[in-house]
């Protein structure tokens, strides 16, 4: 048999990084661990540290443990907080507490200005903090601002009154957000047909507004979903455009 010589072992073909290199990768790695924890972390103690300010100052001070210990408790204010909208919560859930609430509530009805804005508060929270309620619960793509041109927005439940009346269709109301702070944005009324709705989560879509589209949610739909989707956008942008 042919002798073929002694074998070769491969040798890689790239070199090993340089001092400079290394050091780059390992402080970028080290950026991408610590900085979502930390800000998590100093977000969180912003908010409590806030709402102690607010409520430690209302409690008596023989009421107040840091009145007795040499060192603060950070949170005091906020267990407070916890505990005296709970009481809140169960006083008026007996027949009571309901009155003196029906009480207040018309005294509030009767002050000028201070109606208007306690009565459109009031109805915000009822809707989002309710559990049967399905406001900003799904997440939707809607053609805005112009043909072409795509954008997230929230559900935010069906439009009735007046504009639902003018209306030749069922409508929805479409809470659009701007990026990167989604506290701010624009209300579009449009019709149920214009708007594609979304497999991923309303967090979801939140962190994707925030990110700028850097953090996007893998597509968990079957195939016959995609297919449905990509035939719904196609039949709603030959409509837009004739």
């Amino acid at each position: 048999m042919p002798d073929n010589g002694p074998q070769l072992s491969r040798v890689p073909t790239t070199r090993p990084k340089g001092l400079l290199a290394r050091f780059q990768t390992y402080f970028l790695t080290g950026i991408l661990v610590t900085a979502p924890a930390g800000i998590t972390l100093w977000l969180s103690y912003q908010f409590v540290e806030a709402v102690d300010k607010m409520v430690l100052p209302l409690i008596p001070d023989r009421y107040n443990p840091g009145t007795y210990l040499p060192f603060g408790l950070p949170g005091m204010g906020l267990l407070v907080t916890v505990v005296l909208l709970t009481l809140i919560g169960a006083f008026t859930a007996n027949l009571l507490g309901r009155t003196l609430l029906r009480f207040g509530e018309r005294f509030l009805s009767r002050v000028p200005v201070i109606r208007g804005l306690y009565g459109a508060l009031k109805q915000i929270f009822e809707t989002v903090v309710s559990q049967n309620s399905s406001a900003f619960r799904e997440v939707a793509l809607v053609e805005y601002p112009r043909s072409g041109c795509w954008s997230i927005g929230f559900v935010s439940g069906t439009t009735p009154g007046e504009i639902g009346h003018l209306m030749d269709s069922s409508v929805v109301s479409v809470f659009v957000p701007t990026t990167p702070n989604p506290t701010s944005g624009f209300l579009l009324i449009l019709p149920r047909t214009e708007v594609i709705s979304l497999s991923m989560t309303v967090e979801e879509g939140i962190k994707m507004i925030v990110s700028g589209g850097l953090i996007t949610p893998p597509d968990r739909r079957s195939a016959d979903q995609k297919e449905q989707g990509k035939t719904r956008m196609k039949l709603i942008q030959s409509a837009n455009l004739s």
